[in-house]
């Protein structure tokens, strides 16, 4: 919206040509995302249903009674303000209602007094991520370009489909199951959306950038980027609240759109590999017990069977870490590996 009148308005007052540029766009809805969750989520959590606790979880006392399903409220502004700064086209409309129904899913969960059972949540995000992997077949295309190689790939849209559907229930999955320690899940979700925002705008985004370094360029990635950011803005005031000791939990509402969040905008990306450089932490802390599990209950294949998971509650019981120590340590963790798969990735082509 503001984009447009920026266009609108240019000619007869110079000074809105500023909201045509993607770059203060991005600022505008980085803070403006901050401020209204920051000023909102204290007014709405009176609101929330009370945290039930997880049965298999450690230290899941301390949770209960806390207002959960923050997702509701940091989510809907992240909807709101994206249709104030991102120029929508499309496909940026269509993930925008998308991660919406998807956390409106997570809320139901929360708010019910049985929790879903993890096949149902199972078969609905199942549904919700190959509804959004045709989606994304059909605005995007389906070309993808690879690591420590200049080839691009057009892949068949039934392949494009499985692929995408694949990353996006693993990354909704890996996340809610990384939401167990105050700030983590957020944390790590945050630092992956601020690199995935910089691939898009100044990579595969920068038309010159791209070509240098043999990317085929995304002529929406700008686009993209400002939506990224726009949900840093909004993450960052909910942890302001999360932070340890926490006033307020995600819940399934926040971890699922999250995590569905991540996997659109990795697969914007045009490479899907990018989710082991992003979400390289919440895909072993998470997704590796989701593996676990399936290999025990389908194949009766008994893997890693001294290992609690998600990993940051076999380090809590097992070690001895502190809520602090996981997040700090494992932010650590992400940071190194972000940093230095990301210039492999880019430049040893």
């Amino acid at each position: 919206m503001l984009f447009w009148l920026g266009e609108l308005l240019t000619d007869t007052y110079g000074p809105f040509r500023l909201l045509q540029s993607h770059a203060i766009l991005i600022i505008i809805g980085l803070y403006l995302g901050f401020a209204l969750t920051f000023i909102l989520l204290p007014r709405f959590w009176r609101l929330l249903p009370p945290d039930q606790g997880r049965v298999h979880a450690a230290q899941s006392a301390g949770a209960l009674g806390k207002p959960t399903g923050a997702g509701m409220v940091f989510i809907s502004v992240f909807a709101l303000v994206s249709l104030l700064v991102v120029p929508l086209r499309a496909a940026q409309l269509a993930m925008l209602v998308m991660t919406f129904v998807v956390m409106l899913s997570g809320y139901l969960d929360d708010r019910s007094r049985t929790p879903w059972s993890e096949y149902r949540k199972g078969v609905i995000d199942l549904v919700l991520a190959g509804t959004a992997a045709v989606l994304l077949a059909g605005f995007n295309g389906l070309v993808i370009w690879l690591p420590f190689t200049n080839a691009v790939i057009e892949l068949s849209f039934l392949l494009y489909v499985i692929l995408g559907t694949l990353i996006l229930w693993t990354s909704i999955n890996s996340t809610n199951c990384s939401d167990g320690v105050d700030g983590l899940s957020g944390s790590l979700v945050m630092l992956g959306l601020i690199s995935l925002g910089v691939i898009m705008y100044f990579v595969v985004g920068h038309a010159a950038v791209s070509r240098y370094l043999l990317l085929p360029h995304n002529a929406s990635g700008a686009k993209w980027a400002i939506m990224t950011f726009t949900m840093v803005g909004c993450l960052a005031a909910y942890l302001w609240y999360n932070a340890y000791p926490s006033r307020v939990l995600m819940g399934d509402a926040g971890s699922r759109a999250l995590g569905f969040f991540v996997g659109v905008s990795v697969m914007n990306s045009g490479n899907p590999f990018l989710i082991f450089i992003i979400a390289s932490v919440l895909l072993v802390n998470g997704g590796a017990g989701l593996v676990k599990v399936a290999l025990l209950r389908f194949l009766k294949i008994r893997v890693l069977h001294n290992t609690r998971f998600p990993l940051h509650d076999h380090l809590r019981e097992n070690h001895s870490w502190s809520n602090a120590q996981v997040l700090v340590k494992f932010a650590i963790i992400q940071l190194l590996i972000t940093f230095g798969l990301f210039g492999a990735f880019l430049k040893i082509r």
